[in-house]
């Protein structure tokens, strides 16, 4: 087998654009969620409509094929609050399921973040909590029984941090749910890194966590600047295999594989130092922030996993390959 293994790009995508025609996502749709079930792959997409306060909301579109996408609905499944932590905006997310209910992570802001990639921030913000002040990210859950209607279980971060990139696995691991996170500013001799890194933390109500223990940190070149997890964790009989994204210097963000143990997933079993996907293609290389592929939902239909990512935050897109060679390629990497 080859020492790089890449993703399998679909000639098809991207596999969602923007439409013009709905004011809430006419300038962007990306950074989907993904759920399969009962013969559809459901796809929670990120949207956004303006930039002037660049206020984002989620659509739902389902496929047959995990390939073509149908919208469900001309208005968002789930938008910012009155008044509330996520008022701002609320921005991609990961999905599990818990018997029948689903559960959603999303990172939000407490007000609209304007057009961040163009160097503008809100000046006019009141409040003592750095998210509030700085208007940073904080992660918080929903439940569902549809994916078309939600119930805010609240925030699941400090709002001390920001902290984003959040995605639970989707069983308890010793009695316990288990969370991937990354909190930006444990960066330090006193944290034990040296650039925003995945960590790990446990809990027996998925709104209170505890216990976190750094994961990983950034090791090779194409994730330097900073890494995040990605999408939910998928067991397989060779250990927990998770995705997740690293950023370079010059700010290009690339996807990661590694896999944990089942038992302890604070063990790292492999992890490659070769990225299985970069961007490529023109909607992936250019767009509102460029050179950007960004998973946040994995699906297995039959022995493929389909891998779906936002493309330079402008599109949706999807990407597969065989589950059993992926998790030989990393295997290699003990």
């Amino acid at each position: 087998m080859s020492s790089v293994f890449k993703l399998r790009k679909w000639k098809g995508n991207p596999i969602l654009k923007p439409n013009k025609l709905l004011s809430w996502e006419k300038v962007a749709v990306f950074n989907p969620g993904a759920w399969w079930e009962k013969g559809k792959v459901f796809l929670l997409y990120r949207a956004a409509g303006e930039f002037e306060d660049y206020r984002s909301y989620f659509g739902l579109a389902e496929s047959r094929d995990g390939f073509n996408f149908e919208r469900v609905s001309e208005e968002p499944v789930f938008r910012p609050s009155e008044d509330g932590f996520d008022a701002g905006c609320v921005e991609d997310p990961r999905i599990v399921k818990f018997g029948d209910t689903f559960y959603v992570t999303y990172a939000a802001r407490a007000f609209p973040p304007n057009a961040f990639w163009k160097g503008k921030r809100r000046k006019d913000i009141p409040s003592d909590a750095p998210t509030w002040r700085e208007n940073l990210s904080r992660s918080g859950l929903l439940s569902s029984q549809d994916l078309r209607n939600f119930k805010r279980l609240g925030p699941i971060t400090s709002d001390a941090l920001d902290d984003r990139d959040v995605v639970l696995f989707p069983e308890k691991v010793g009695g316990k749910y288990l969370m991937l996170h990354r909190p930006y500013e444990w960066v330090g001799p006193e944290y034990g890194c040296k650039a925003p890194s995945i960590w790990l933390a446990y809990s027996s109500d998925l709104i209170h966590w505890e216990n976190d223990h750094l994961l990983i940190q950034p090791e090779f070149g194409w994730e330097e600047k900073k890494i995040g997890a990605s999408t939910p964790p998928i067991r397989t009989s060779e250990g927990w295999l998770v995705l997740y994204h690293g950023v370079d210097k010059n700010s290009v963000y690339r996807v990661g594989v590694m896999l944990l143990d089942l038992e302890d997933p604070r063990k790292v079993i492999a992890r490659s130092p070769n990225f299985i996907m970069e961007p490529e293609a023109e909607f992936e290389k250019k767009g509102y922030v460029n050179e950007v592929v960004f998973p946040c939902g994995n699906v297995i239909i039959g022995d493929e996993l389909f891998v779906y990512y936002g493309g330079a935050d402008t599109v949706c897109c999807v990407a597969t390959a065989p589950l059993k060679a992926l998790v030989e390629y990393v295997l290699k990497f003990r």
